[in-house]
């Protein structure tokens, strides 16, 4: 058990991606719950550039950043029997590689802006701005189960947060991004991804995840100008 160990918080989505990832490949692994209002010196030993959650330790080699462990991951453990998180495909992996980028660098971001957005004109146009970058995923999942296509994958693991944390974000944002009316490929693929083992033996509490982000809104909205 002791050869793996992951640092992280249960609340924090990046860290569900690689739970997820080690269960579905069969790892076993020890969690080291983080309290980031107080870091660890080995969270800060493990990750000096950013000092963040998540952190894989494998035989004492820490590696950051949920897309680079959730690959290291998948080419660590390829014997075991599980199917690979990446397509095999040189092009199919490009383009995975490809959405994942844009799932964090666009949708992360276009959705928290979306949530601390002032009321108004500026709350409206961020909304519009996160649907439209929403719809590209839309258009991805059309017709399939899995962005993996009939297996969960790698891209389904990076875009997970939709199916949970989304919600609770909506709720603190007292916006509406994601429905069975306007997406409806992407509000089932969510239905079917956070149904399905083991992926919903890692859910955390929704009000450990509403305290999580309810404390960044408030922050963020304290520090924006005041426009009165």
């Amino acid at each position: 058990m002791g050869e793996v160990k992951l640092i992280g918080t249960h609340q924090s989505f990046p860290c569900a991606r690689i739970e997820w990832g080690l269960k579905i490949k069969g790892v076993e692994y020890e969690y080291l719950k983080e309290d980031l209002s107080n870091k660890s010196d080995l969270l800060i030993e493990s990750n000096p550039v950013h000092k963040k959650v998540p952190v894989l330790i494998h035989k004492g080699n820490p590696i950051a950043e949920s897309l680079v462990i959730l690959e290291y991951i998948d080419e660590t453990w390829k014997d075991n029997n599980a199917h690979s998180l990446l397509p095999q495909n040189p092009y199919e992996r490009a383009l995975a590689r490809f959405w994942a980028k844009f799932i964090d660098e666009k949708c992360v971001i276009s959705v928290w802006g979306a949530c601390v957005a002032q009321e108004g004109e500026e709350k409206e146009k961020a909304v519009e701005g996160a649907i439209e970058t929403l719809s590209h995923l839309e258009k991805q999942i059309k017709g399939k189960k899995f962005f993996g296509g009939e297996k969960i994958g790698y891209l389904d693991i990076v875009a997970g947060w939709l199916s949970y944390w989304l919600s609770v974000l909506e709720e603190l944002g007292e916006i509406e991004l994601v429905n069975a009316e306007r997406f409806p490929c992407l509000h089932e693929w969510g239905k079917n991804f956070i149904n399905t083992s083991p992926i919903k033996d890692c859910i955390p509490p929704r009000e450990d995840v509403l305290a999580y982000f309810s404390f960044g809104i408030n922050y963020v909205r304290s520090m924006a100008p005041n426009k009165a």
